[in-house]
């Protein structure tokens, strides 16, 4: 049923449920906004109306509505240009920031705050109202995440994002008033909680209340010091975001220009995780093929990020032997960077410091797991920076991104194929890893290597595809919300499943908590998964096990594929974690 109604003049008619707010935007009318968030994609939204700057003045009604949460009536009248909505909304940001810390030039957050931008927007050059200022302590207890209630605007954005879409629960608002905070169970730091760090809360925090752990100080202190070999490598889902950081569209493929201008910075290698990923798929096709063969524990789960390795190990530690037992790409580079690579070059690993850019804030704590070094002193992986961080990076050594030329990544730790683009997005990895599957159990060649029923936005894609004269059931799941209905059925043994791909980020690594950020658009998502297919089919090699440097790096080095050097350097155990 569709309702009839008037805003600023304007006849329209909208479905019955809709709010103001978005009835206003199908006529192309901007109601500010602070603490709403749509998630379409997903199916959230977070309509609380704390902020009350989307305020709107209704004909006939005392009081002002906040447009968010007020639906639509027949008949209704309804003006967001009043003077006296403007005024309520300059009142509200003016009140907001007089309980803000005013170090906005050196907050994380600078020119991508939605706080910042709406005091621009509402033209706020004064602040009328002055009294006490909220006093929290800082939590930067984590590997890679900062948490500031100073800058929280009690928006509870992430509240929504980390309860409701990824089902963790770590964040409450707690307290009443101006002592109303946003904080975890018991205040305990977010080191001692069960946070996965995926990033999402950052990821749609308005302001620098929760940001990464910024590691760029780290880079700039090997690439400056003379007695570091500093190797870097970059994840697939970067190469389709990191040119959104210098005003190119989501999704446009920036490969050639970031290898340039890592080079640029001073990198003495240049690598792929690509080829890490490559890697990864003959490691865990073989090990899946290996359970199928063998009667090993189905489904397999993948592994490779380590928010949600992190949330199974926290939810579901009962079914620890379940997830492959292989390491994440960038963890698998690492360490051969500083075993084979080291080896070749005839240098001591301790003098090679690896940087690791990636999506994902979850990947700075997981380098940090002492499961992944290969004893005390040697980490896989030393430091990791996010595709924001890079982007900052090259924006502070002054180098014009468009200008560059395109190189290419050194070899022959860059060398990849098409199967491992996709990794970067949901999907991917399971499309991956069946393009090799297939022929090792066939023999046969596989002739259509997209597996489209796996691709898209979906939160569960499911899929039956026959190898060898048998039906294999996949299923792709993004998203922790979505991850724990799947293993709530596996525990239930109410799944038939051989094999899983799950990701903590809503569409996989491009959704990453430590890409630009998408301020709740998630078409933008869509803009760069279909940029990393693009890379895909633009390659002369797709599947994994036809990648020349890979079948070489088994043949002189690791052996065969899940053999004994490949599980030593290649794989990696869990531990059961409590919840809290």
């Amino acid at each position: 049923m569709d309702i009839q109604l008037t805003i600023n003049d304007i006849a329209l008619k909208v479905p019955e449920g809709t709010t103001i707010l978005e009835a206003a935007r199908t006529v192309n009318i901007d109601i500010p906004t602070l603490c709403y968030l749509k998630l379409n994609e997903m199916h959230y939204n977070n309509n609380i109306a704390s902020c009350r700057v989307c305020v709107v003045e209704i004909e006939g009604r005392r009081n002002l509505a906040s447009s968010c949460s007020t639906p639509v009536s027949s008949g209704m009248v309804v003006r967001t240009d009043s003077l006296r909505a403007i005024q309520a909304r300059r009142a509200m940001v003016e009140l907001l920031l007089s309980d803000h810390p005013k170090s906005c030039l050196t907050c994380a957050k600078n020119q991508d705050c939605d706080l910042q931008s709406l005091a621009s927007e509402l033209g706020v050059r004064h602040i009328s109202y002055e009294g006490d200022e909220s006093e929290f302590e800082i939590d930067t207890s984590s590997s890679s995440i900062v948490r500031d209630p100073n800058k929280c605007i009690r928006c509870r954005r992430c509240e929504t994002m980390c309860n409701e879409v990824q089902t963790v629960g770590v964040y409450s608002a707690v307290g009443r008033g101006f002592e109303t905070v946003v904080k975890t169970a018991f205040d305990l730091p977010l080191s001692k909680t069960a946070c996965t760090f995926c990033g999402q809360c950052i990821a749609v925090c308005p302001t620098g209340a929760l940001t990464e752990l910024d590691q760029v100080d780290k880079v700039w202190k090997a690439l400056n010091d003379p007695n570091q070999f500093v190797v870097v490598q970059t994840a697939p889902a970067v190469r389709v975001a990191l040119g959104e950081g210098f005003g190119l569209d989501p999704g446009t493929i920036v490969t050639g220009k970031m290898v340039a201008a890592l080079r640029r910075l001073g990198f003495d290698r240049v690598f792929d995780t690509d080829f890490a990923a490559d890697l990864t798929i003959m490691e865990e096709a073989t090990e899946l093929v290996h359970r199928i063969q063998h009667g090993g524990r189905l489904p397999l789960l993948t592994s490779c990020c380590p928010a949600w390795v992190k949330f199974f190990e926290h939810q579901f530690p009962d079914l620890l032997d379940i997830p492959s037992t292989c390491k994440s790409p960038h963890e698998m580079l690492g360490v051969l960077i500083k075993s084979y690579y080291a080896r070749t070059l005839g240098i001591d690993p301790k003098t090679i410091t690896v940087v690791s850019v990636m999506p994902c804030v979850a990947k700075k704590y997981e380098a940090a797991r002492p499961e992944l070094s290969q004893g005390a002193e040697t980490a896989d992986v030393d430091i990791v920076i996010t595709t924001r961080e890079l982007a900052r990076m090259i924006r502070e050594a002054s180098i014009h991104f468009d200008h560059l030329k395109d190189q290419e990544f050194d070899h022959p730790l860059g060398e990849s194929t098409g199967a491992s683009v996709i990794f970067g997005t949901t999907g991917g990895v399971l499309e991956a890893a069946l393009r090799t599957a297939y022929e090792v159990l066939t023999g046969e060649t596989l002739e259509k290597v997209e597996f489209e029923v796996l691709r898209g936005m979906n939160g569960l894609k499911e899929a039956v595809v026959p190898i060898a004269g048998r039906d294999y059931r996949a299923a792709v799941v993004h998203g922790l919300g979505n991850a724990r209905t799947i293993l709530e059925k596996i525990q239930a043994g109410e799944s038939d499943y051989d094999v899983i791909e799950i990701m903590a980020c809503p569409g996989g690594c491009i959704g990453g908590g430590g890409q630009p950020y998408h301020h709740g658009n998630l078409e933008i998502l869509s803009s760069r998964a279909e940029g990393l297919y693009r890379e895909d089919r633009s390659k002369p090699l797709r599947k994994s096990h036809e990648n020349p440097a890979i079948i070489g790096l088994y043949k002189d080095y690791l052996g065969e594929p899940y053999g004994e050097l490949a599980h030593k350097l290649l794989h990696t155990s869990y531990v059961a974690r409590k919840k809290i």
